[in-house]
């Protein structure tokens, strides 16, 4: 009679079984709060355990988790449960095991991870037009959620695919002139025939662990030759967010965000604004989104990373051009806590897309810098002339001024514009590797000034010792 009780009783904790619902997924980056550490509610059913505790751990490794082996938490009640992690630290990857107690059914989900979320932005060159070959490799710890079936995965290239996207702003363009979402057979023969897509993401993500020794959730927003205008914050509708570029933004926010918050924007964007009438007003939109991104993140200091528009082979409007670049230049000074990069030095994979190669390159500066193991990069202070030789002098660069070959990007103009032939040498001072010296063979009029990056495809080769470009600037009085 007892060994008969005994397996029945075995019978009946074997039955019972424990799944999660809610509040976690495999590969997913929860966003840390500023002690560095993350609350974790989650929710479940159970079958055959009316009442019973439910037990939980997080392990690393095969060890589990300092303070977080099993651990009582709420009853199931109508075949459901609910428990709050409280306090998991920064890092990953986790493996987080539920039970009944007294049961040997262990549900799991791994890997997770504990760090930060970083959302992508702006048009193309964000969006990666980079070509497909030597692609920065996946690492371990950067992970995204994607854009068809919007599950955390693995970050690889290509980040973005607008084709397949959940969101209707991102659909192609039918015959029939309606927005159609590629599927199925449609989509795979997209995703087989792709030739471009290599972005900056990957590689921000991977220095940033290397040098902030954080997970990294990417999350892909962006679009190519969108306008200003078109990411336009009014045109956010809550009843159909995905129809909008920043409705799609925010809604993915909260899709890959368990408290709704990110540690910060990546942003690439400016030249589809880069006309006679959208430049004038390109800065006021671009501080006014800033800010609106930052209300409704409820982060009024979040960190917003952007690029300057670097170089396209195209004659027209060069004027326009480089307004938006200084304008992107300027505005790191009126919109607290952002931070422009440099792309004029890079070389292009078709007239106007950055190179996979240097895309791997920004963003390992913007990786760098956002995990505070480096400065900004080369930034003009200041310009001054004295006996036919032009002192620029800069700020923030990482180490010593430097060049591939000798300096190039420096051009002198007269008050009417045009390009004086005066300079017949640039070089980093030698006893000032923070300065560039350009030698003139005569005085400049009255008026002149000085420009770096002038035009739309000018060759620019100043870099610090990180590998950070200079940024374009212009014009500058020579005082």
């Amino acid at each position: 009679m007892k060994i008969f009780l005994l397996a029945v009783i075995s019978v009946a904790l074997s039955a019972q079984s424990i799944q999660i619902t809610d509040g976690i997924k495999t590969d997913q980056v929860f966003q840390r709060e500023q002690n560095g550490k993350t609350d974790i509610p989650l929710k479940g059913t159970a079958s055959d355990a009316e009442g019973k505790q439910v037990e939980i751990r997080v392990t690393r490794g095969i060890l589990p988790n300092f303070g977080f082996n099993w651990k009582k938490y709420g009853l199931v009640t109508n075949g459901a449960w609910e428990a709050a992690i409280s306090g998991l630290p920064t890092g990953g990857p986790y493996k987080l095991e539920a039970r009944i107690q007294g049961s040997k059914n262990v549900t799991q989900i791994e890997p997770f991870f504990v760090g930060d979320l970083w959302v992508l932005g702006g048009q193309s060159n964000m969006e990666g037009v980079g070509n497909l070959e030597f692609v920065h490799p996946p690492d371990d710890k950067v992970r995204m959620i994607d854009m068809v079936e919007e599950k955390w995965q693995a970050a690889i290239e290509p980040l973005h695919n607008l084709p397949g996207a959940v969101d209707k702003v991102h659909w192609r363009v039918n015959e029939q002139k309606q927005p159609e979402r590629l599927t199925g057979d449609k989509l795979a023969e997209y995703n087989r025939n792709r030739k471009k897509g290599a972005g900056l993401g990957i590689s921000f993500g991977a220095a940033y662990v290397k040098h902030g020794d954080a997970p990294v959730g990417l999350i892909p927003a962006a679009h190519g030759g969108t306008s200003m205008d078109q990411w336009d914050p009014a045109r956010y509708n809550a009843a159909s967010p995905g129809d909008s570029l920043y409705g799609s933004m925010l809604r993915r926010v909260k899709v890959a965000s368990h408290n709704g918050k990110v540690r910060g924007v990546l942003w690439y964007q400016g030249e589809s604004d880069a006309s006679l009438t959208a430049a004038p007003l390109f800065k006021g939109k671009f501080e006014r989104f800033v800010a609106k991104v930052r209300e409704d993140l409820k982060d009024p200091t979040l960190p917003f990373l952007y690029v300057q528009i670097g170089r396209f082979i195209n004659t027209q409007n060069q004027d326009v051009w480089n307004r938006i670049q200084e304008d992107q230049r300027t505005a790191e000074e009126s919109i607290p806590n952002s931070t422009v990069f440099a792309a004029v030095d890079s070389d292009l994979d078709d007239i106007i897309h950055v190179g996979t190669e240097d895309l791997k390159r920004i963003g390992v500066n913007m990786g760098r810098y956002a995990a505070g193991k480096a400065k900004k990069g080369p930034r003009m202070a200041s310009v001054n002339l004295n006996n036919r030789v032009v002192r620029v002098n800069f700020v923030e660069a990482n180490g010593k001024l430097t060049s591939k070959d000798r300096i190039n990007g420096f051009t002198l103009h007269g008050p009417n514009g045009d390009e004086l032939p005066l300079i017949f040498k640039q070089e980093v001072d030698p006893r000032d590797t923070q300065s560039v010296l350009i030698h003139l063979i005569a005085d400049p009029p009255a008026g002149s000034v000085l420009r770096y990056g002038a035009g739309k495809n000018p060759y620019c080769n100043l870099r610090d010792e990180f590998g950070f470009g200079a940024l374009v600037f212009g014009p500058m009085q020579l005082n």
